[in-house]
């Protein structure tokens, strides 16, 4: 340190500071560089690449309301980017555990992270380094990233490739369970109104058998004919028509009935069908649910520690520092001068 004393600090005189402790300052700013250029190195500090998947999230839920739906009000374009809601969606599924899981065992991310496998808190360290290695962002347009950082550059690139894949296996699965129930319900309801159906057009086909074809018409005709022969005085034709009327009355009510009922549950088959059908694409089909923009490549450069920043950081808070250091003690070695006068 210098011999001289430097009295009467302020700002006016902040450069006369500066010069009388110069080579102070350029030994602290020498030894910092120093310093810092080493322990930022490869040796103290691994140095990690960097590597992004960029994706957009679709709108479409239901692939049947995209494809199958003919009415305009309701459909979906399948080729439509998603909004804020599915952008939220999306950042929440990538977070999951199940993708996380898949991750882990995949890569065997507890030997590469090198965490004890008898350490009673693995899991926690190894979730905490999965979360500072893996990060999901939205980005101003409404797009996803998923960074990944690794010490392995195409290590990097393959998790977050595999990532943005199995974004789409998560998604498909959690709409098909729900699909799947919601298709072995509408299954049911269509398999049983069609057997009831094939039950009464059975019923009605033992009534034709019968004689009985439709019973409005048929009765409006005999009844004209038996007035006819009645007129005529045909004992024969008469007791045939009796006999034919006889039949419809005993007959015409349940032929009706079954009549009107089958025609009654032919117009909700055909609803229920086309359900059925829209249940089953949804439940046997998947789409993809996002659009990729970029993938993730190898990268050639390290991202991170930045060595420059960390230099020129700790250079100029070593500098500051040192200028606090010695203020400090010129203004305590002025307050000891003046307690002694």
């Amino acid at each position: 340190m210098d011999n001289n004393t430097y009295e009467g600090f302020d700002s006016s005189s902040f450069i006369t500071f500066l010069y009388q402790w110069r080579k102070t300052f350029f030994i602290v700013g020498i030894s910092a560089i120093i310093l810092s250029a080493i322990f930022s190195s490869a040796y103290f500090i691994t140095p990690l690449y960097k590597s992004q998947v960029v994706l957009f999230p679709t709108s479409t839920n239901a692939i049947s309301k995209s494809l199958l739906n003919t009415s305009y009000a309701t459909k979906e374009d399948i080729l439509e980017f998603g909004e804020d809601q599915q952008v939220e969606q999306m950042l929440q599924i990538l977070a999951s555990n199940k993708i996380r899981d898949s991750i882990v065992i995949k890569y065997d991310l507890l030997n590469h992270y090198e965490i004890d496998q008898s350490d009673l808190y693995k899991y926690t360290k190894l979730y905490k380094e999965y979360t500072s290695n893996i990060q999901f962002k939205k980005t101003k347009n409404s797009a996803v990233k998923i960074i990944v950082y690794d010490r392995d550059p195409q290590l990097a690139a393959d998790m977050a490739n595999d990532i943005a894949e199995l974004y789409d296996v998560v998604k498909n699965n959690m709409k098909q369970t729900r699909a799947r129930k919601g298709y072995e319900i509408v299954k049911r309801e269509y398999l049983k109104l069609k057997f009831e159906i094939a039950e009464k057009e059975d019923s009605l086909t033992v009534l034709r058998k019968l004689g009985v074809h439709d019973y409005e018409s048929q009765a409006e005709m005999i009844n004209r004919q038996l007035a006819m022969e009645i007129a005529k005085g045909n004992t024969s034709n008469i007791k045939r028509l009796e006999d034919r009327l006889e039949i419809l009355a005993q007959y015409g009510g349940p032929y009706v009935s079954l009549r009107d009922a089958l025609e009654h549950d032919k117009k909700q088959l055909s609803e229920i069908k086309a359900k059925y059908e829209e249940a089953k694409v949804d439940a046997e089909q998947n789409l993809p649910q996002k659009f990729v923009v970029n993938t993730a490549y190898k990268a050639e450069k390290k991202a991170y520690p930045i060595r420059w920043l960390i230099v020129l950081i700790t250079t100029f808070g070593a500098l500051f520092s040192s200028v606090l250091v010695i203020i400090t003690f010129e203004q305590l070695e002025k307050l000891q001068i003046k307690k002694k006068v």
